[in-house]
């Protein structure tokens, strides 16, 4: 049980501390932060930076899976498992409250800071078990975002988490200088409508 909060002491003090300094923090003050005497506690219990980051990762996907297949369901029942903002909803709103119910305060920051890690990019990832929501999610966008060409489409899918991340991050950031209150009753809704507008924005000559 000590090794397992160990563990997490430190999955926590990372995610702070990358969204802080960047995903090249010093693993001996991450576990400092985590109250780990030992300097190589991030070693043993992750193996590598990489190890770390992805665990970090992981740590909230869960929570955030569960809460994205109950909107997902509510879609279904309603007959909207096709539509774009319920889709777009299922994504996003989830990821505005899920982690700060269970104590995070960085999650957003995190993201962003780690985009572009073997750890969250979409290509790697989508078919790891524990990403089902999420997989669902993008093939149903795929399908509705059929009047797109091909390539466009990919396209905007493939830079479609560097958005939301960017956008999250902002937010988050607002929140900690007490600009913006937690429960904001906009967020989601303006969040939910730039990143459809980003996805469905009418095709210029030049692309």
């Amino acid at each position: 049980m000590a090794s397992a909060d160990a563990r997490e002491r430190i999955i926590v003090a990372a995610e702070r501390l990358i969204a802080e300094h960047g995903p090249d923090v010093p693993l001996r003050d991450i576990a400092t932060a985590a109250g780990q005497r030992n300097n190589s506690a991030v070693q043993y219990h992750f193996g590598s930076r990489d190890g770390l980051i992805d665990a970090v990762a992981q740590y909230r996907i869960a929570d955030l899976e569960q809460r994205r297949l109950e909107l997902l369901t509510e879609s279904e029942a309603t007959g909207e498992a096709q539509d774009v903002h319920a889709l777009v909803s299922a994504l996003v709103v989830p990821m505005l409250t899920i982690p700060y119910e269970h104590g995070a305060t960085h999650y957003a920051r995190f993201l962003e800071q780690v985009r572009t890690h073997p750890a969250l990019a979409a290509d790697a990832n989508l078919d790891r078990a524990g990403r089902a929501a999420v997989r669902l999610i993008i093939v149903r966008l795929d399908r509705a975002l059929r009047d797109l060409p091909p390539a466009l489409r990919r396209r905007r899918l493939r830079v479609l988490p560097t958005v939301l991340f960017a956008l999250l991050a902002d937010r988050e950031r607002a929140v900690c200088a007490g600009d913006l209150p937690p429960d904001d009753p906009h967020s989601a809704a303006e969040l939910v409508d730039l990143i459809i507008g980003m996805l469905t924005a009418p095709v210029s000559t030049a692309a």
